[in-house]
């Protein structure tokens, strides 16, 4: 094993971060103060979590500038957008998580039969290790960090490699709003010591985000014990633009939906299918907002496309292109129209593709990168069944006028969540989760907390 690992930004190139991974006995330690710390912290009223929460989170956005900035180094979004990870999404969902904890985690009252008294009451299950990517590393991680800390557990991070600055930022939020000793850690690990901690009898539950591959691991590592793991998974997200869609707006935000974070989002848009009456204006809108973007340095704060990950990522994308267009598709914009685009390098163009099908990989296998394909359809019965002919099941979004109609698409749709006329957004009051490949589990609302606590149930015979 080796003993540092590098972080190398997108943006040029460079060593951005190097640490060292943690060691076996840096790994034991952390464990054993997690594991302690919660036999105190479950103890803890709500009222006195809360209140170290919303520290941690004011934490965040007193630094969300700099912060951004971070990230831009690390991940390559473009600093024009990376605050606002902070300011928007991730104070959104620690603070409903926050407001709503203490009715969420009230025991559960049963009718009284004559002589018991009878209740489930809902207990953290110890300590959870929370696994988190590096394409939205608070918005992801912040899904069950804060919950599982405010139901009573302890947690233990352990962030992408691309990402450890978000790792140690979390530690320095908890650290400023006077978490316990333990409540909080993280550590940098690699894949052979991620398994090694799942294996340790006093992890409790395993959180992560990533791909399938992934979540294999994860899965396989997990099944070696009785216990539950969490997994957030890939997408390959569609979008059904009918025939009484509002146009305009679908396409601003569908090319939104598509391109933001330079596509590298698990619930972005990859796959749009159009009502035949609609299809060449709705393309021709598209392309043209498309063009629009300014790929480039993400630190500019003109930028507005940055550069994917890593060349690599931007490589098997571009490849994906190619094989579509061996089989027939149309590519619709010329990537000389985008200077900053150099093969071999993360910095790539974004592309639109019609003429495409499902035996295309750009239709059914996850891009996580700048390119969609569209697709002509004559009706909602042909859009649900492309929608469905996926081995994933993340997000659909329906764009129409008509209420009644998305509700009855989004019911025969195979997904974890059906939108209509928005997409790529979590709403905290919401279930997060996905079926098929996309993984298993839920985060956020109310049903969050079921996968962070275990059932107790109390009956107790009274007046003997």
């Amino acid at each position: 094993m080796k003993d540092m690992f590098q972080t190398i930004s997108p943006v040029d190139g460079s060593v951005f971060v190097e640490r060292p991974y943690a060691g076996d006995r840096e790994t034991a330690q952390a464990l054993a103060r997690a594991a302690g710390a919660q036999q105190d912290w479950k103890w803890t009223g709500i009222a006195e979590r809360a209140d170290i929460c919303r520290k941690a989170v004011q934490y965040f956005l007193d630094h969300a500038e700099v912060i951004g900035e971070e990230l831009s180094w690390q991940m390559g979004r473009p600093v024009c957008y990376t605050s606002f990870e902070i300011k928007k999404g991730f104070q959104e969902r620690a603070n409903y998580m926050i407001d709503i904890a203490e009715q969420a985690l009230a025991d559960i009252g049963i009718e009284q039969s004559a002589g018991f008294r009878r209740f489930i009451r809902r207990e953290p299950l110890g300590v959870v290790f929370v696994l988190a990517p590096w394409n939205y590393p608070y918005l992801t991680s912040v899904n069950v960090v804060i919950p599982a800390i405010m139901a009573g557990n302890t947690v233990i991070l352990k962030h992408a490699q691309q990402t450890p600055l978000c790792a140690e930022r979390y530690a320095a939020a908890f650290q400023s709003a006077g978490a316990p000793e333990g409540v909080f850690q993280f550590l940098h690990l690699d894949h052979q010591q991620v398994a090694a901690v799942i294996a340790d009898s006093r992890v409790a539950h395993v959180a992560f985000t990533g791909s399938v591959e992934g979540g294999k691991a994860v899965q396989q590592a997990v099944n070696q014990r009785f216990l539950a793991a969490g997994l957030e998974l890939g997408g390959k997200d569609p979008a059904y633009v009918r025939a009484d869609a509002p146009l305009a707006f679908s396409i601003e935000n569908l090319v939104d939906g598509a391109f933001f974070n330079s596509g590298q989002s698990c619930c972005g848009i990859e796959r749009i299918y159009v009502h035949e009456r609609l299809f060449d204006t709705f393309v021709e809108g598209f392309v043209d907002l498309t063009k629009q973007y300014r790929l480039g340095n993400p630190l500019n704060p003109d930028t507005t496309l940055g550069p994917m990950v890593r060349a690599s990522a931007a490589a098997a994308a571009q490849a994906q292109v190619q094989e579509a267009r061996q089989k027939g598709a149309r590519a619709l914009i010329d990537p000389s129209l985008f200077p900053e685009h150099r093969d071999g390098t993360p910095y790539m163009a974004p592309q639109v593709l019609t003429g495409v099908d499902h035996s295309m990989l750009i239709m059914t296998e996850e891009s996580f990168a700048p390119v969609v394909g569209i697709m002509s359809v004559k009706n909602d019965e042909e859009a649900i069944r492309l929608m469905n002919d996926s081995r994933y099941g993340l997000t659909a979004s329906v764009w129409t006028q008509d209420v009644e109609a998305a509700q009855h698409i989004g019911g025969r749709l195979e997904t974890g969540t059906c939108f209509m006329n928005r997409c790529d957004y979590l709403d905290p009051a919401l279930a997060w989760t996905g079926v098929k490949d996309s993984g298993r589990g839920c985060t956020l609302s109310a049903l969050g907390y079921e996968s962070l606590t275990r059932p107790k149930s109390f009956h107790l015979r009274t007046g003997v």
